[in-house]
């Protein structure tokens, strides 16, 4: 409770509420936080083209937005400013115990119109981070330096893996006790028990055809033209194999032609954005992801939960996630040859897929589950408050 008694009212903050996990956590946290003890409001931008909009795809009943357009992905000095007069004026107005923000665009322009609001507790999330491979070398220089003053900022910086929280610490940006660890959560229980053979029957494939997916946006820090490339080899040394993408983005024509150029028009499909997951990861042998950089993937967790066997790159958060053998196939970024191998080991192993399944759902259920999200996160907010109203009863005495 508040200091005064009440409920805590805490202020999502998120870029926009495109395909991904922290359009996720963001819309179950608004949604799921128990509504006698929270009053709870999501500001956001929109989606970009072709980026998924996951209020649409996935959404939350009773999850209604409060969007601030400026708050969009691309860097304008211009939008920035505007984004943030809207949002110090909606934090004025709503008058938050907690700013929680999410994404690098919203966690400076909320952070700073938290302050400026004189909002007490201030989060910030790294769902990963764009300190590394995607930008210059000057460019993440400058992103590390303004992100080492807002931590200053934050009350507490939240990283969703260990990894994580070990590359926020190696840039100097936050320690403990600022820095925290807390799992990305997701509502993992609808691909526990799926329905099988929906997507087979969508594509016309016979159940014993070998299936391979990746569940990805379409954009290049997700590498899937590494995917289409090892679909090449794969595809020569299994050709009954057939493989589909999930997913969309601004490379989807270019990876279309290029999937066209190895020849495997009759191999791939582009199954585009798709709400009914459980039954796509259901159907799937094997799930690949290729990233070169992540923070807690998604997809991995979601495959793993539907005990599907996971060949992924050994990036950002992903080790923390198959940390051994037995819970999935690792192979370094960009090596397509690596990739290739652990997907026909695997297609020509159903027992190891079958334990490696197995070993993955124990491994993500319930860890990285809503409901374990949503204690976690409860704890984190109702200490916080605590401690607010315990240093104002000291100031008072």
């Amino acid at each position: 409770m508040t200091p005064d008694g009440g409920r805590i009212r805490v202020a999502r903050v998120i870029t926009r509420l495109n395909v991904g996990g922290p359009a996720i956590q963001a819309m179950l946290l608004t949604h799921r936080l128990d509504q006698s003890r929270y009053e709870t409001m999501l500001v956001c931008g929109r989606p970009g083209p072709h980026e998924g909009d996951m209020l649409e795809l996935r959404g939350e009943s009773g999850v209604i937005p409060v969007y601030v357009p400026q708050l969009g992905r691309g860097i304008s000095p211009l939008d920035d400013i505007r984004a943030f007069g809207s949002l110090l004026r909606i934090l004025r107005t709503f008058r938050p115990h907690v700013v929680h923000t999410h994404l690098a665009k919203a966690g400076v322009v909320g952070r700073l119109a938290a302050r400026l609001a004189g909002v007490p507790i201030v989060i910030h999330t790294f769902h990963g981070n764009v300190l590394r491979g995607y930008f210059s070398g000057a460019r993440s220089g400058i992103f590390r330096l303004v992100e080492r003053v807002l931590a200053l900022m934050s009350t507490r910086i939240i990283a969703i893996s260990p990894r994580v929280a070990s590359e926020l610490r190696e840039m100097g940006i936050a320690a403990a006790p600022r820095l925290i660890e807390i799992p990305l959560g997701l509502d993992l229980e609808p691909f526990l028990d799926p329905p099988r053979g929906l997507l087979r029957g969508e594509l016309g494939l016979p159940a014993a055809t070998p299936l391979v997916g990746i569940v990805a946006r379409l954009v290049p820090i997700k590498d899937v033209r590494l995917f289409l490339d090892a679909a090449r080899i794969v595809a020569t040394a299994r050709p009954a194999t057939r493989f589909v993408i999930v997913g969309d983005g601004e490379l989807r024509d270019e990876l279309a032609a290029h999937a066209r150029d190895l020849g495997l028009d009759e191999a791939v499909r582009f199954l585009g954005w798709r709400a009914d997951l459980p039954a796509i990861y259901a159907d799937l042998d094997v799930l690949a992801l290729t990233s070169r950089n992540e923070g807690t993937p998604v997809s991995v967790i979601e495959a793993l939960a539907s005990a599907r066997a996971v060949v992924a790159t050994a990036v950002g958060g992903v080790p923390d996630l198959i940390d051994r053998p037995e819970r999935g196939l690792l192979v370094p970024p960009g090596d397509v040859a690596a990739l290739a191998a652990a997907i026909v080991g695997l297609l020509d192993d159903p027992e190891r897929r079958a334990r490696i399944g197995a070993a993955g759902r124990d491994a993500v259920f319930p860890e990285y589950d809503a409901s374990t999200l949503v204690r976690r996160i409860d704890v984190l907010y109702r200490g916080l408050a605590g401690s607010i109203r315990g240093s104002m009863v000291r100031n008072r005495s």
